[in-house]
């Protein structure tokens, strides 16, 4: 497809089954946001910021690139990012795709914009963690967060192609995601990227940047991302990764989670990775003051103390061993579900 304007709406384009101009659409978004549950007023005040006179959407920034701020993002770059997502997996129009994600959020507004956009026949359905429950229809196409797909492998054959955002997918769910027949993505973006610019099958170490980006690193080994028609400015982040080429990369942290420990860097995101399938419950490691190292590394896990087998902690390295175990009830998240490492340390105090 060539580059459709934004108030564009594909002739094939379906929502719950039933074919959606773009006067049908502000009708519908009228209906949504007065008689409507939480998720589908969310779908309703989107829908009339895409179509309103204003060429950009403000959006909530989660903290990839810095402390969380309101930014404008071009309604044309979103349809860019539309026709990248459909070119690198090879989504065509007329296709079946369903819709379970919260539509506050960058992804969920994607999801809808490549609908309209791409000419999908799109079921939306509530952001629930089993969005595929009572439901038999078999999809093309979804998108989930790592939790919704853990709490529906029973039924993720139903989807051929699948990509999963939001959060790290963790080792264990990994290898229950390679053995089944749907293809599953894990996808690596931010709201300033306008959600995913890479992507990698579970199981694979290295991300695959989408047609027209490019990545390097600066002097933090901090992924730099030059994403051409999505933004004016190559994007600084505050992921720490090895780049391998200017369209692939390995992830390995955060660069505001780095912990010196005596003068040795740990990265909390490969500790858990390596604990994974060894605690039950979500848990998290990160650095605390210490007088005698700077910062010692703990474990915190959620929920009611018990004792724990030092066996689990056979496969780290010396230094990657935790100082302390510490609980806390419940963590402390952010409204897109994202966890709150320090607010989460500050309740236990």
């Amino acid at each position: 497809m060539t580059n459709p304007d934004y108030h564009f709406v594909h002739p094939h384009f379906k929502l719950n089954g039933f074919h959606l101009t773009e006067d049908d659409l502000c009708r519908i978004a009228y209906s949504f946001i007065k008689e409507g549950e939480a998720y589908e007023r969310a779908v309703g005040n989107f829908l009339l910021d895409w179509f309103d006179q204003r060429t950009f959407i403000e959006m909530q920034t989660s903290g990839t690139t810095g402390s969380p701020k309101l930014i404008t993002v071009d309604k044309q770059a979103m349809v860019h990012s539309a026709l990248a997502t459909a070119e690198f997996f090879d989504l065509s129009s007329d296709i079946k795709v369903l819709h379970c994600l919260p539509t506050q959020f960058v992804a969920g507004k994607m999801m809808l914009v490549r609908a309209f956009i791409l000419g999908w026949d799109m079921d939306l359905v509530a952001p629930v963690s089993t969005p595929l429950q009572n439901n038999d229809t078999q999809y093309h196409f979804a998108a989930m967060v790592p939790f919704q797909a853990q709490h529906s492998l029973e039924k993720l054959q139903q989807i051929k192609k699948l990509i999963l955002g939001g959060a790290k997918v963790s080792q264990s769910l990994s290898k229950q995601l390679e053995v089944l027949p749907t293809e599953v993505f894990e996808t690596y973006g931010m709201t300033e990227t306008i959600t995913h610019i890479a992507a990698k099958k579970v199981g694979e170490e290295a991300f695959t940047v989408l047609p027209n980006v490019r990545v390097s690193e600066d002097e933090r080994h901090c992924l730099i991302i030059d994403p051409y028609v999505i933004c004016d400015e190559p994007i600084v982040t505050n992921d720490v990764v090895k780049v391998l080429d200017d369209t692939h990369f390995i992830w390995l942290g955060r660069y505001d989670n780095v912990i010196n420990s005596g003068g040795v860097k740990l990265f909390p995101e490969q500790i858990e990775e390596k604990l994974s399938s060894k605690i039950q419950r979500r848990f998290f490691v990160k650095g605390i003051p210490d007088e005698e190292l700077g910062e010692k590394l703990v474990l915190v896990i959620e929920g009611d103390r018990y004792d724990i087998d030092p066996e689990i902690f056979a496969k780290l390295g010396k230094f990657e061993k935790p100082k302390e175990v510490l609980f806390v009830p419940e963590f402390t998240e952010t409204g897109s579900g994202k966890l709150q490492r320090e607010e989460t340390l500050k309740s236990l105090a």
